[in-house]
């Protein structure tokens, strides 16, 4: 239950946002099928290998940053995006805004990391954090209400993948609670990790194929896990995640199922960031905490993330935010 509020509770529709909400990516499918390179979640075409040969891949970026309004317990954060070189447009979106809902403000934070296209990210975007806070209950049961939106949303993108393409996304997502309570969830291989009292923990699941239960429940559903030398552990070949958004021709092999995990926001908590798979295939947790953890403004700390990924020849795109707690 959230601040003991009722599970009939009527949460008010006024709301505050104080920072962009889109990535720099545009609406509708990415230009070259969106197709990945080698370690990427799809498998690569000769085009987008021999554009990033011909080093013709573009590069742009969005940052921005904001805080709450409301709480005692004051929220910053800050955010950037990076375009990959791997040939094809940035398929990668965030939200990063406050709202104030059924007496409470609300910090939504979340990394949509698209295949195929951007048009499921996209639309994760506009409709992920709306669906979840329309749950009944939400006010007194977060984590069964994150998890049936998951669900219904992955429904929705199914039912209408010839609007939304063959495509998919992973996601983090966290939702802050007057600056008290923190709700993560994930699916696919997007992260979120904390530093607490310094140390870096992960508070996100990598969901892989060949990890042993996604594997078995993989196999159970009559797909099967690739592991083809050089290359990645993939679904039926195709896919190197277990659980994601979408995806309709592996829609019998794949789950929408998040991990979720609640965090009480106490002293030892200083940050959290959230990033897509083109910062953790370059960095390890612990890494990225000590390279921030002395930086105060959380945009700057995400700049530098990204800016290390790049450096560490990272080749996907690569999303960051970072949350800091009592500002």
């Amino acid at each position: 239950m959230i601040g003991g509020q009722a599970a009939d509770s009527q949460p008010p529709s006024a709301s505050a946002s104080c920072s962009s909400s889109s990535s720099s990516s545009p609406s509708g499918p990415a230009a070259g099928g969106g197709a990945r390179l080698h370690r990427s979640k799809r498998r690569p075409d000769i085009l987008n290998m021999l554009m990033t040969a011909a080093c013709l891949g573009s590069s742009s970026s969005d940052t921005g940053k904001g805080q709450s309004k409301l709480s005692s317990n004051k929220v910053a954060h800050g955010f950037h995006l990076v375009e990959g070189r791997s040939g094809h447009e940035m398929e990668d979106y965030h939200v990063a805004e406050y709202r104030y809902e059924n007496d409470h403000e609300l910090g939504l934070f979340a990394i949509y990391d698209g295949h195929l296209g951007d048009r499921v990210a996209n639309y994760l975007k506009a409709n992920l954090f709306n669906n979840i806070l329309k749950e009944p209950l939400f006010w007194s049961d977060p984590q069964e209400a994150i998890k049936n939106a998951y669900s219904s949303t992955n429904k929705y993108i199914l039912e209408n993948s010839k609007q939304l393409g063959p495509g998919g996304s992973t996601a983090v997502t966290a939702i802050v609670v007057d600056g008290k309570d923190m709700w993560i969830a994930n699916i696919g291989d997007s992260r979120a990790v904390v530093c607490e009292k310094g140390t870096a923990n992960q508070l996100t699941v990598d969901h892989e194929p060949h990890t042993t239960n996604e594997r078995k429940r993989i196999e159970k559903q009559g797909g099967f896990v690739s592991t083809f030398p050089g290359d990645v552990p993939r679904v039926n070949g195709q896919l190197a995640v277990a659980r994601a958004f979408g995806d309709q021709s592996l829609k019998a092999h794949l789950s929408s199922e998040p991990d979720i995990k609640h965090i009480q926001i106490n002293s030892n908590i200083e940050f959290v960031i959230l990033a897509s798979d083109g910062l953790w295939k370059v960095m390890k947790n612990q890494e990225a905490v000590n390279l921030v953890k002395s930086t105060k403004d959380p945009q700057t700390a995400a700049k530098r993330l990204t800016s290390e990924a790049l450096d560490r020849m990272s080749k996907d795109d690569i999303s960051c935010i970072v949350i800091r707690f009592r500002c």
